[in-house]
């Protein structure tokens, strides 16, 4: 995969974030937090050159470009944090206002005929079959019309990780889908199962958020 485009603007608006929450969450002084930092840099670009170009189709690239960059400062850290640090400094990473606008610009999408036809394009893909980085998916709509599942069998993120030696911070990453369901504003996000815990599969589930005011007169 090439640096230059959206990886290296990924690059440009969330490096700042992560070196500013390697101090709030993780304790580091502001020296080292540049120093973590200036290599992290150095390793990000290194992992996504390693990686295969996306389709054009492929919706999760930037989601591989989100791993490569937490795994880019993880793998510079003096010590590795736990998964629960991992988890709170990977969220104040990646929620910032430019992220939390793009939330909210999703769930204004979410359940439309174009995020339904666009959740049925991904899961005929089957990306992974070609691209051991990507995802294979199936779409599940929920019978009684209350949203759908997506359900993940092959997933890019772990395989990363799994060859950067860091597979027991996958789950650091996982919780980002309902922080970003929530944000979104328009469903609740629901799982019981991730590859990482070693279930059979990820579930995303998706289920319509109900207005207040609807549930008021109910």
């Amino acid at each position: 995969m090439k640096y230059a485009g959206m990886p290296a603007g990924m690059w440009l608006l969330f490096a700042g974030s992560f070196k500013k929450q390697l101090i709030a969450v993780l304790g580091y002084d502001n020296k080292t937090a540049n120093e973590i930092t200036a290599k992290a840099r150095t390793k990000y670009k290194e992992i996504i050159g390693s990686l295969p170009e996306f389709e054009k189709a492929d919706r999760f690239r930037m989601n591989i470009v989100n791993c490569a960059m937490l795994s880019a400062f993880l793998l510079n850290m003096p010590e590795l944090p736990s998964v629960e640090k991992a988890t709170e400094y990977y969220r104040g990473s990646m929620m910032t206002g430019v992220m939390k606008w793009f939330c909210r610009q999703s769930g204004r999408k979410k359940f439309t005929d174009a995020d339904i036809q666009g959740m049925k394009d991904t899961a005929a893909l089957k990306a992974a079959d070609r691209n051991p980085y990507s995802w294979n998916m199936e779409f599940y709509p929920y019978e009684d019309g209350s949203g759908y599942e997506a359900r993940f069998t092959a997933c890019g993120i772990c395989t990363l990780m799994k060859e950067l030696g860091l597979y027991e911070l996958v789950p650091a990453m996982c919780r980002l889908d309902y922080t970003m369901s929530e944000a979104g504003g328009a469903s609740e996000f629901v799982r019981e199962y991730t590859l990482a815990s070693g279930g059979p599969y990820c579930d995303c589930g998706y289920k319509k958020k109900i207005p207040d005011e609807t549930r008021e007169i109910r």
